[in-house]
């Protein structure tokens, strides 16, 4: 049973920061993982109010300013109202798509700024995010529980909780996603899944501007199911990323450090790389499946999700 013994809706970052360093004080996001422990919590902090529902477009020409520094904010130019927004005229807050001047190619934008309230279902029906990745985030979260449960999912509850089933954490760190923190700055999301939990605040989550060649493969035992086991791969010029989830531990990435895929992506070369991810991903057993299932499964779907990648049927 949850048991909340006081419930504040902060007003600024900065108040919900402070709060949260208390033990036993909690984030509330959407509230479907920690409605399903049995915990008492002391005092609730709420961030609704505070604009973090808004998935935002970055201005190309100022993308840069956010990538490389690790500032925990954005650009004076970009600040909005004292919480790290972006500037009105990117903003499109009537819906969680891009403004009504769409772009005809969103891979011309700088990326997006997607906030931590924002939900799995905002993902799911982001035009922008799925010309970038050619639907791929779509396919991502489209089989997470339900309609229901993705209209209160959040992607900061997703993310923060670094859960060993989550599909978000595996997808983002394949997209080479960073993670926003009020107090620690920017991260590649696959740092971040690294990072030992803290009382910090995940307040954003930048999404590259770059059109990707993703590749999505998930295992379930029913449609709604948590994976058995789920693979992203993101095939870029300089490199090739795949990770593996729900091993049933959180995410690792993997690259062709052998440079099997060096020539090119192949039937062959494919199967050849889903061996090396099997041989290397480290796996672990529970009810949905054991190590060793899940490790054939490896093999599995990264050969798949390197051919869809390549769009090679």
């Amino acid at each position: 049973m949850l048991e909340i013994a006081k419930y504040v809706r902060a007003e600024s970052l900065e108040e919900a920061y402070d709060l949260n360093q208390k033990k036993g004080n909690v984030i509330l996001g959407g509230m479907l993982w920690l409605r399903l422990g049995s915990r008492r919590v002391n005092t609730a902090i709420d961030l609704s109010a505070l604009s973090l529902d808004k998935i935002e477009e970055i201005p190309k020409d100022r993308s840069e300013a956010m990538a490389d520094n690790g500032a925990p904010g954005t650009p004076e130019a970009m600040a909005d109202n004292g919480t790290p927004g972006m500037p009105e005229a990117v903003a499109d807050n009537s819906t969680p798509g891009m403004p009504d001047g769409i772009r005809e190619a969103a891979e011309m934008c700088g990326g997006y700024r997607i906030g931590a309230m924002a939900t799995l279902r905002q993902l799911e029906k982001h035009e922008g995010l799925n010309r970038l990745t050619d639907g791929a985030i779509k396919d991502c979260v489209r089989d997470i529980v339900g309609v229901q449960f993705r209209n209160l999912a959040t992607v900061g509850g997703s993310l923060f909780g670094r859960f060993g089933f989550s599909d978000v954490l595996t997808f983002l760190m394949a997209a080479g996603a960073k993670a926003e923190l009020y107090h620690g700055g920017i991260v590649t999301v696959e740092e971040f899944a690294r990072m030992p939990f803290d009382r910090d605040i995940l307040t954003h989550v930048i999404f590259p501007g770059k059109k990707q060649r993703i590749g999505w493969q998930s295992f379930r035992n029913s449609r709604t199911d948590f994976s058995v086991l789920n693979c992203c791969v993101s095939l870029e010029e300089k490199e090739t990323r795949c990770c593996v989830g729900a091993r049933p531990m959180k995410a690792v990435c993997l690259r062709d450090e052998q440079g099997i895929l060096k020539d090119g992506i192949t039937p062959e070369s494919a199967r050849a790389f889903g061996w090396y991810v099997k041989e290397n991903v480290k796996t672990g057993s529970n009810l949905r499946g054991s190590g060793e299932y899940r490790s054939m499964l490896a093999e599995t779907l990264t050969r798949r999700a390197l051919l869809s990648a390549a769009e090679i049927r």
